[in-house]
């Protein structure tokens, strides 16, 4: 499973944070096993419900106590601390569900329109436990990559004749792109149900911008310590430049101007209370030559929540958040493909994933509302992509098929065409679960 996490700046109307992921789905032709697997890239940066804000994070900057930011890009380097059991269960319960409600999209959609089913399974390979249950085969497998639901219809064991109506390779053109685009439908329907809980019950995190750059944090022993920062200070000016409201640009220019200042005093125009004074800091040298200073900087937000007052306002709040992560999954995604060459090195599998779940259910709920509901808008989006594996790729045979007046491709071609994909996944799914599972703190720790 690998996965995307960008964060951008939310707007006032959407939440506190937008995530960007991504996951893939295949179809497997072959056996006519619809599967899921889960594929993309760790961002740079990522922030939560208790924060919406951009932290750019240098080594200026310590982690924050108060704004729970999570900096995965660190975490893809360095490796992982899953912290307490707990959370991890719940972020693989996250994982889990999202599999389950995809393939169950596939499973009722062939179930509520006669198709025979022969199998779901959530993972792949050796089967840990299963039951039967009115002549389907439902099991947990050993291999965390995703999941399928599989059909009789080329199993030289099923007893169904070849020319049954009800096997999916015999039904109409629509009757299959129903069933393969169910999964999609599905994960777009439980992402969109989970904001709607989440506006109802704890609310939407939004945010009101004010002038200048929250300082949370300073250490001991610091540039800024000695000089006479502290916790709590908001950065106004920097040498006689008013800072703007927008975070993101504001921690930057502060930033940029001590990282360019190394032993040359800097002066700060700061807010303490109902106090306006200036503070002259002179940064320290760092190894690389640049300034520091060794405090954590955040932009100058407040953050409250917004639960919806009645259902007409539920329903508004929600398609507006649903809307919002959407365009940036899609963004996220295109430009994965933009700059393909520097996004690569940060792909991460399910054990990235569960990292990154684990620190957000640590933190709070709302976290964990979002986490699992731009898992769900990302495996949709990804595998509406026309490639070899994913459902969007099994409906492109089908477009082809429509297009050759009802006339399939030869089943050699379509198998070599899904199982390629197919193979391609597997191994770079166990490559990088092997991968990330060295990268986990406790691991290098063994090793």
């Amino acid at each position: 499973m690998l996965i995307n996490l960008s964060s951008s700046p939310p707007s006032p109307s959407s939440s506190l944070s937008r995530f960007s992921n991504s996951k893939s789905r295949i179809l497997e032709s072959s056996s006519l096993k619809s599967k899921t697997n889960f594929f993309k890239p760790l961002p740079s940066s990522l922030c939560y419900s208790s924060n919406l804000s951009f932290h750019p994070k240098t080594h200026l900057f310590s982690r924050c106590p108060h704004g729970k930011r999570l900096d995965v890009k660190s975490w893809a380097v360095s490796g992982f601390d899953l912290g307490n059991f707990q959370s991890v269960l719940e972020a693989a319960g996250v994982l889990t569900a999202i599999i389950v409600v995809h393939e169950s999209g596939h499973f009722l959609a062939a179930y509520l329109q006669g198709i025979h089913v022969s199998k779901f399974a959530v993972g792949f390979g050796p089967i840990l436990a299963k039951f039967n249950a009115k002549n389907v085969e439902y099991s947990v497998r050993a291999i965390p990559l995703g999941g399928f639901v599989g059909f009789p219809d080329n199993d030289p064991e099923s007893d169904i004749p070849v020319d049954d109506e009800n096997l999916l390779k015999n039904r109409p053109i629509l009757d299959r792109t129903i069933v393969i685009s169910a999964g999609v439908i599905a994960n777009i329907i439980f992402a969109y149900l989970i904001i709607f809980i989440q506006v109802v019950s704890v609310g939407l995190p939004v945010q009101e911008a004010f002038p200048g750059v929250l300082v949370p944090d300073v250490r001991p022993f610091s540039a800024a310590s000695r000089d006479g920062l502290l916790p709590g200070d908001v950065i106004l000016a920097v040498n006689g430049t008013n800072l703007p409201k927008n975070g993101p640009n504001a921690v930057s220019e502060v930033v940029g101007v001590i990282k360019r200042s190394p032993k040359n005093n800097v002066l700060l125009k700061v807010e303490r209370g109902n106090q306006d004074f200036e503070i002259g800091v002179t940064p320290d040298e760092s190894f690389d030559g640049t300034g520091k200073i060794g405090v954590q900087l955040s932009p100058n937000v407040k953050i409250t929540k917004v639960v919806a007052k009645n259902i007409s306002e539920a329903f508004n709040f929600a398609g507006k958040e649903f809307w919002g992560l959407s365009s940036n999954v899609v963004d996220s995604l295109k430009q994965t493909f933009l700059n393909f060459s520097q996004s690569a090195s940060k792909v991460s599998g399910p054990v990235a994933i569960i990292a990154v779940g684990a620190e957000v259910a640590r933190s709070n709920i709302d976290g964990l509302y979002q986490f699992a509901a731009v898992l769900n808008i990302n495996l949709a989006v990804v595998n509406l992509l026309p490639l070899p594996a994913l459902d969007g790729g099994s409906l492109a045979l089908i477009l082809i098929e429509a297009a050759r007046g009802g006339r399939k491709l030869p089943l050699e071609t379509e198998q070599r065409i899904t199982s390629s994909g197919i193979t391609l996944v597997i191994l770079l799914g166990v490559y990088l679960i092997v991968r990330d599972t060295l990268n986990l703190d406790f691991i290098k720790d063994l090793l």
